[in-house]
């Protein structure tokens, strides 16, 4: 693997040993505001015309270097606001900032938090503020070009022309695996994709462990070494810069806003790439998965090798309360299920090798069904959707997997399944209109129904579901002969 900068420009090289394995389990914990409700889903559209700084962004201005330096600033979306600078860049850690020279006269300093939960005002407070420094050409009048140019910040380390900086944030929700793909890897790969491994990652809020965890992935999108803006005190010297990172939606890529039309299958093939050891995206274009296929195609259904289902557990909140009966009534349905106890330290190519092996997923609604993303196309997501989640369930997972190509079943948990009808009672409100606690905010919401609810799932309806997936997976067997089933949805309430 390529090394990555470490703190002062030591090189990481990646290596388990090396990295920081936080042991503060609470800094793994989503950080959630609790004066809004944060249950956001929008998806972005294109920028309005009348605003180019959104064709520099996207690449579609054409690149060339002119004398007058370009500095503009993208602030029309609701998730984020992106920065870009083009000419005489340099970086100054000492006061987190991006100076450009000779720059537009007239030009006004912006600040920017490159983060993507704009709409987030307590969280987007915790990210570090980049503030960049417009300095025109006529700068320093008075004096010869020479002593001018002596004003500069001296190049420390100075980046090949055509070659950009995108700057970001991995602090927030990071820690969250959910939040660090939704908010950070995939609006990443919307970002620098299109630049094909050209690109300089300069990361604010660096995190080792984050690099740990994610190597495998950054490589494929970055041919150098990842820069941490806060240790590293070097100036460094760019012809072009993005601040800020774009993003289109809930673990979503949208290919018609993408300038190479790239959709999340793509950052998927870049994920197999990467955790499946195959070679990086600098020496070859990332293949996508194969269609699920059955074990042993074209044979005798009846003699076949029984489906993979992995079951996903969780042990402080929202657990299967009867999952030995949830096992046997996989086992039964004909599958080889295995139950998956994920822990944060579970390396994410052990995961991803489980997953992309699987033929079908089962897990209660939380961060973890995030790896849905490691699945093949034509697999199942059986989501368990516990009370007062189904609009979460469906808009952070649901509708991702099925635009991943997934056959997306919803186990829909009734209020008698729920653990919080023996703690406020059947009738309660908060079994029966979930909608009045998330009325009052995303911090009341995930304390009553993400923090406090365990679930008992009914066998004869996890039944119906695990036929259903049964009946998509034998469809879905191509190697036959067959066209893959297309994805859909089906709940059982």
């Amino acid at each position: 693997m390529r090394p990555l900068f470490g703190r002062n420009g030591d090189v990481c090289s990646l290596l388990p040993e090396r990295v920081d394995r936080r042991e503060d389990v609470e800094a793994f914990k989503t950080h959630l505001p609790s004066n809004q409700n944060s249950l956001e889903a929008r998806q972005e559209t294109r920028s309005p015309a009348s605003l180019p700084c959104s064709a520099f962004i996207s690449g579609e201005a054409g690149g060339g270097l002119a004398e007058e330096g370009v500095l503009c600033c993208d602030r029309s979306h609701y998730r984020s606001d992106v920065c870009y600078l083009r000419g005489d860049a340099r970086t100054d850690p000492s006061t987190s900032s991006v100076l450009l020279y000779n720059a537009p006269r007239g030009a006004a300093p912006e600040k920017v938090r490159p983060y993507t939960r704009k709409f987030e005002e307590s969280i987007m407070r915790s990210i570090d503020e980049v503030t960049i420094v417009p300095v025109p050409a006529d700068a320093g009048n008075g004096t010869d070009a020479r002593e001018r140019d002596s004003l500069r910040r001296r190049c420390d380390v100075r980046h090949p022309a055509g070659v950009p900086a995108v700057v970001f944030s991995t602090g927030g929700y990071t820690g969250n695996v959910y939040h660090e793909f939704s908010d950070g890897l995939i609006p990443l790969f919307v970002t620098a994709e299109r630049f094909g491994g050209e690109v300089v990652l300069v990361v604010l809020e660096y995190h080792y462990w984050w690099l740990g965890r994610y190597g495998a992935i950054l490589e494929r999108l970055t041919n150098y070494k990842i820069i941490d803006f806060r240790y590293d005190r070097r100036v460094h010297c760019f012809s072009e810069v993005i601040v800020g990172l774009r993003i289109h939606g809930e673990l979503v890529v949208d290919p018609k806003l993408m300038p190479n039309g790239k959709s999340i299958k793509d950052f998927q093939a870049l994920l197999h790439q990467g955790y499946s050891g195959k070679p990086s995206a600098t020496s070859s274009a990332p293949l996508p998965l194969p269609l699920a296929t059955p074990s042993r195609p074209c044979v005798d259904h009846a003699k076949a090798a029984k489906p993979k289902m992995l079951i996903f557990i969780r042990k402080q909140n929202r657990v299967i309360l009867n999952l030995p009966h949830v096992v046997t009534a996989c086992r039964r349905a004909g599958f080889a299920p295995h139950v998956m106890n994920l822990r944060r330290q579970t390396p994410l190519p052990v995961i991803h090798a489980a997953l992309a092996s699987a033929d079908a997923m089962v897990a209660v609604h939380g961060a973890a069904v995030t790896h849905f993303l490691f699945m093949r196309p034509g697999t199942v997501l059986l989501q368990i959707v516990p009370v007062g989640l189904d609009w979460a369930a469906e808009s952070f997972y649901g509708k991702p997997a099925q635009q991943l190509g997934l056959e997306y079943l919803e186990y829909r948990v009734a209020p008698e399944e729920s653990s919080l009808a023996a703690e406020y009672g059947l009738n309660s409100t908060v079994v029966q209109d979930p909608s009045v606690i998330s009325s009052q905010g995303w911090w009341e919401m995930k304390k009553v129904y993400m923090d406090r609810q365990n679930v008992t799932v009914s066998i004869k309806r996890f039944g119906e579901l695990l036929r259903a997936a049964k009946l998509h997976l034998k469809k879905n067997a191509t190697a036959c002969g067959g066209k893959p089933a297309a994805a859909s949805h089906a709940a059982v309430r």
